[in-house]
């Protein structure tokens, strides 16, 4: 019960994130990455010694490349994205890498994607995650289409919708941070993540709410102390199964592959806050939406 006499703070704490989020968004934006806007990807080893990164980069922005991202990868490669490259242009990259030879690499990876591939993949991308709310919120719906007292069945879909925006805005707040500050780009990993994220997240408010549903059969009651007795039947369940994720995820952030480091952190960063939504802010705007129609009946 402690949660549901405290709703009014956790409810706030949440609009907070969700507001510096939407700030972080609208301030610092996200980074496109090659695999949306098009563009090509390099990858190298170096045979003896790998030069500095702080190095490679003072020697691309000499050139006319535009953006160049170099991201280390393992004890002795680079991983380097850059527009759309011509054959010279790609020797001339290889050429500032090995820094004019005096570092011997071989280049073990050379993609180039089209601006008509990368808005095939952002097309894509939007209508999968659109398609995959769409149907949660359908699920939602008929797993609870028998609940109307006292809160009617849509609201648990409204709720579930609004948890779900939670959990989604305040990863991809931290997102636009990390991509204005470290160079993070979205990519196609980035929409796995999201797509995770809202399957994830949605599963542990499903699990709180299927508890509701039953205890509601005792109408003798209250419904505030039903849905706290919910909650102390299921939290202890629902961190348990998200503490053993993000100590994987995490695993995978620190001694995983660079290219996947902001995939995990995006995933870790969500099962957190889905986590916390779920037993935090799901259930209290429950209680909340109960008394507020409570009070519309009184009138």
């Amino acid at each position: 019960m402690f949660i549901i006499k405290n709703k009014k703070i956790f409810i706030s704490i949440s609009i907070v994130l969700v507001i510096l989020s939407v700030l972080s968004l609208s301030v610092f934006g996200l980074k496109i990455g090659i695999d949306f806007k098009g563009g090509a990807l390099t990858e190298v080893v170096y045979t003896n010694a790998r030069p500095l990164q702080a190095d490679l980069d003072t020697s691309f922005q000499s050139l006319n490349l535009g953006s160049v991202l170099i991201q280390p990868t393992g004890d002795m490669g680079y991983i380097i994205k850059t527009r759309d490259l011509g054959d010279t242009e790609h020797l001339l990259v290889l050429s500032t890498l090995s820094e004019g030879g005096k570092y011997p690499l071989q280049e073990t990876n050379f993609n180039s994607i089209g601006p008509s591939v990368g808005h095939e993949l952002t097309k894509k991308a939007i209508i999968a995650i659109v398609l995959v709310a769409l149907a949660i919120i359908c699920f939602i719906a008929f797993a609870f289409r028998k609940v109307s007292k006292p809160v009617s069945s849509w609201r648990y879909g409204i709720i579930a919708v609004v948890t779900l925006l939670h959990d989604v805005l305040i990863p991809v707040g931290l997102f636009a941070f990390l991509s204005h500050y470290y160079g993070a780009e979205v990519d196609t990993l980035f929409v796995v993540a999201i797509l995770t994220i809202l399957g994830l997240s949605v599963s542990d408010t499903i699990v709180i709410f299927d508890r509701i549903r039953e205890n509601l059969k005792n109408r003798a009651v209250e419904f505030d102390h039903t849905v706290g007795n919910s909650l102390s039947q299921s939290y202890v369940r629902s961190i348990n199964t998200s503490m053993t994720v993000i100590l994987v995820l995490l695993s995978l952030y620190f001694f995983g592959p660079v290219s996947t480091k902001y995939f995990a952190l995006m995933l870790t960063a969500g099962m957190f806050f889905g986590t916390y939504s779920s037993i935090f802010l799901a259930s209290p705007l429950l209680v909340w939406v109960e008394e507020l129609q409570k009070k519309s009946n009184k009138k």
